[in-house]
């Protein structure tokens, strides 16, 4: 049975170049890159050239990256930190944030005592502008914290409109930029936003690494102590292999950027032809969503959701309800609560995200898989 990945806002596959970069790593530069022999500086080497990289296809300066494990990591560091030593006060977000953020925000809420805002969300499952603006205008010290590309319906947001809005107001701005780093372009210089936060497993490189940008003059305390790796803000030994794993699959995507947008914007119009076309009930949940990021709501009963994933595993296809960090819960989407009205949260909706590995006859066959359900 051929297996169809349909899920590539969970994770995606490793490119060929990136694992043939990190053998590479792995075999010959396996030095500490603290040490100051020729190992260590070899892969000090690696280390740096790759911070550079990422630097120069972001359009930002290299010493305002900061290497983590991912980016819920670099987003809890980031407002943990604005609040502890940036003296943040408040802070505002969306209710359809990433769970990186929203159980963040909410244990600062109880730690530190902060005050917290949600902006509304339209019926589009776009953030309400006008309410930002509202609500910036209470007080100061305040963050903004927003993401790019929803996770779960794909919904854009216009982070340089955001961030004017927010700068106007003297709020600081941290984007949750997971699911457009490496499928859209970037010049940081220009773009009004003091913190982004990326994991390189999102854009076909390695799980296990990401990094934050922290735009140059924003000091923030360190998150691990211990030695003085990334600018003594996170310690601990740098996972080279992983670095320049990250580093190459952003440079090819960067470099094929252009062609593969096409390509998966072709195939995502595509599927919502053919799904049109065998189930004409269907509802996309969102508008204006990013070009890989399809969300579904299918008129089928009730009773069929609980098993819907399931039947459709058992065919080799590979597609979620939501978020892969909820996927266990039985809970509805904290997304689709916020644009569905409670009859349509009952049904199943699916989220199917694509990559250019996918192609039409992978459609084709979720279509037979979903007609057969």
């Amino acid at each position: 049975m051929k297996k169809i990945y349909l899920d590539n806002a969970a994770t995606t596959p490793l490119r060929h170049e990136v694992i043939a970069e990190m053998t590479q790593v792995l075999q010959n530069d396996f030095g500490n890159p603290s040490s100051t022999h020729s190992f260590g500086r070899s892969a000090k080497n690696i280390l740096e050239s790759s911070r550079k990289s990422i630097a120069k296809i972001l359009g930002c300066a290299a010493q305002e990256l900061i290497f983590t494990a991912n980016a819920t990591e670099a987003s809890n560091w980031i407002l943990t930190s604005a609040v502890k030593d940036l003296k943040i006060q408040r802070i505002i977000t969306s209710k359809i944030e990433h769970h990186a953020t929203l159980y963040t925000v909410k244990n600062l809420q109880q730690q530190y005592g902060i005050e917290v805002d949600y902006v509304k969300i339209l019926p589009s499952g776009a953030v309400d502008a006008t309410h930002l603006v509202d609500l910036l205008s209470k007080s100061p010290n305040t963050l903004v914290s927003l993401m790019q590309v929803n996770n779960e319906i794909g919904t854009v947001l216009d982070i340089e409109k955001i961030g004017r809005i927010c700068h106007q107001h003297h709020a600081l701005f941290h984007c949750d930029t997971v699911q457009a780093v490496g499928k859209t372009e970037y010049n940081l210089q220009d773009i009004p936003v003091d913190f982004i936060v990326a994991s390189a497993h999102k854009f076909h490189g390695p799980k296990g690494i990401g990094f934050a940008y922290v735009k140059k003059g924003i000091v923030l305390q360190p998150l691990l102590f211990g030695g003085e790796q990334e600018k003594g803000l996170r310690a601990g030994t740098e996972a080279v292999h992983q670095v320049a794993g990250m580093a190459k699959a952003l440079e090819l995507a960067s470099t094929n950027l252009e062609s593969e947008r096409n390509y998966i914007t072709e195939l995502k119009n595509y599927c919502i032809t053919e799904l049109q076309t065998h189930f004409p009930e269907i509802k996309i949940n969102g508008e204006v969503t990013f070009y890989n990021i399809l969300n579904v709501l299918l008129p089928f009963s009730e009773e069929k959701t609980a098993m819907i994933l399931f039947n459709l595993d058992m065919k080799g296809i590979a597609v979620s309800r939501g978020s892969a960090c909820q996927s266990g819960s039985v809970k509805p989407s904290h997304v689709l609560a916020e644009i569905l009205a409670e009859e349509d949260l009952k049904k199943p909706s699916l989220r199917i995200s694509f990559s250019h590995y996918n192609t039409k006859e992978d459609i084709d066959a979720l279509i037979d898989g979903l007609k057969g359900i």
